[in-house]
């Protein structure tokens, strides 16, 4: 009996929206380093409390505010976001772990598809990674958590980069390698790719596809 078409690669899309963290480059260990050396500077360094694995797909913010409910902490959450955000910014311009095909497929949807970059990490931070590889010109909207309501699980930055775009939800593909931002991409109405970057397959099964490589996605979407 022939295997049913793909519900992805039967599908025509107009735009493709990258996540960051996790997808572009291979910040979620640096993040986690930025936040350890920040709690120790701070004193905080075997009582933090922070369960990183939590926090996946989601925002600095929500660290800080449980760190600030759980510690009460002399430093406001402006203060503790700048703080950690220098030092991230700083590990990432050092070490550029752009993951190994990703500019490559960027270049390739890119002249095929409207890209958006919408993440869950600040502009600054999201400036200094498309600095990178000559990443940014590929990409006519970036979304930032700074400038939606709420952050993924919720669909508002998805829905943002959208409207930017100019293109319907219904017609966007997002590429992610978070839960949370499987979870955000569906609640917009849009199609999941999920890539494994981050996470196994068995806590993204409710994206639409699951792949390994960068390939596997410029062969969904060619």
């Amino acid at each position: 009996m022939p295997r049913p078409p793909d519900p992805i690669s039967q599908r025509m899309f107009s735009a493709v929206i990258f996540d960051m963290d996790g997808v572009i480059i291979d910040s979620e260990p640096r993040h986690e380093r930025a936040f350890l050396d920040v709690f120790e500077q701070m004193g905080y360094g075997q009582t933090h409390g922070v369960h990183f694995e939590h926090y996946i797909g989601r925002s600095d913010r929500a660290v800080w505010l449980d760190f600030i409910s759980r510690h009460n902490p002399k430093w406001s959450l402006d203060e503790l976001t700048e703080w950690k955000q220098r030092h991230v910014i700083e590990i990432l311009r050092r070490e550029q772990p752009i993951f190994e095909g990703l500019p490559e497929l960027v270049a390739q949807l890119a002249s095929r598809h409207r890209l958006a970059v919408a993440s869950g990490s600040v502009h600054p931070v999201i400036d200094a990674v498309l600095a990178m590889r000559s990443l940014r010109h590929h990409f006519p909207v970036v979304v930032s958590v700074q400038d939606v309501a709420q952050g993924k699980p919720a669909p508002d930055i998805f829905l943002r980069a959208a409207e930017m775009l100019g293109v319907e939800p219904a017609t966007c593909c997002v590429i992610e390698d978070s839960a949370a931002g499987v979870t955000a991409a569906r609640a917009a109405g849009m199609t999941a790719i999920a890539i494994t970057n981050t996470l196994p397959a068995e806590k993204l099964a409710h994206a639409h596809h699951i792949v390994r490589t960068y390939g596997e996605i410029e062969r969904l979407l060619a």
